[in-house]
C-alpha cells in the first residue's frame, strides 16, 4: 500500500500542476500538437511515457477493485501510448488533425479530477 500511497501523490501532483500549466497556457497546447509533428520530438515523448509506463507498471501493477487500480490503468496508458508513438507516429501526427483544443481541455478537467482524488487518497484529506 506504500506504493499506491507514493504514485497516488506522484501522479495527483503531476496531473494538478499539468492541468494548472495548460489551464494558464492554452497555446501549450497547439506548442504541443506542432511538436509532435517534429520526429525527433515524437521519439523522446515516446521514449518517455513508455519508461514511465513500464516503471510505474513495475512497481504498481494492481487491478483491485478499488481506487488504486487508477494507478496501475495511469501506467497501461502511458506504456500503451509510448508504444503507439514508437511504432505508428504519422498516424499519431494524422490524429491530431481531428483533435480539437476544445476536447483536450475537456480531458485535462477529467484528469485534473483524477489528479485531485489521487492527492486526497494518498494524503487522506477527506478520510475516505
Amino acid at each position: 500500500m506504500e506504493t499506491s500511497i507514493f504514485l497516488a501523490k506522484f501522479w495527483g501532483w503531476y496531473l494538478l500542476i499539468f492541468f494548472l500549466v495548460l489551464s494558464f497556457n492554452p497555446a501549450r497546447i497547439r506548442q504541443i500538437f506542432e511538436d509532435l509533428k517534429d520526429q525527433k520530438f515524437v521519439i523522446l515523448a515516446a521514449f518517455i511515457s513508455t519508461i514511465i509506463g513500464i516503471l510505474n507498471i513495475l512497481f504498481h501493477n494492481n487491478w483491485e477493485s478499488n481506487w488504486t487500480i487508477i494507478i496501475t490503468i495511469i501506467g497501461w496508458v502511458a506504456l500503451g501510448e509510448g508504444l503507439v508513438l514508437f511504432i505508428l507516429p504519422n498516424l499519431v501526427v494524422k490524429w491530431l488533425g481531428f483533435i480539437h483544443v476544445k476536447l483536450v481541455q475537456a480531458v485535462y478537467m477529467l484528469l485534473f479530477l483524477i489528479g485531485i482524488f489521487l492527492l486526497n487518497m494518498g494524503y487522506q484529506i477527506i478520510p475516505s
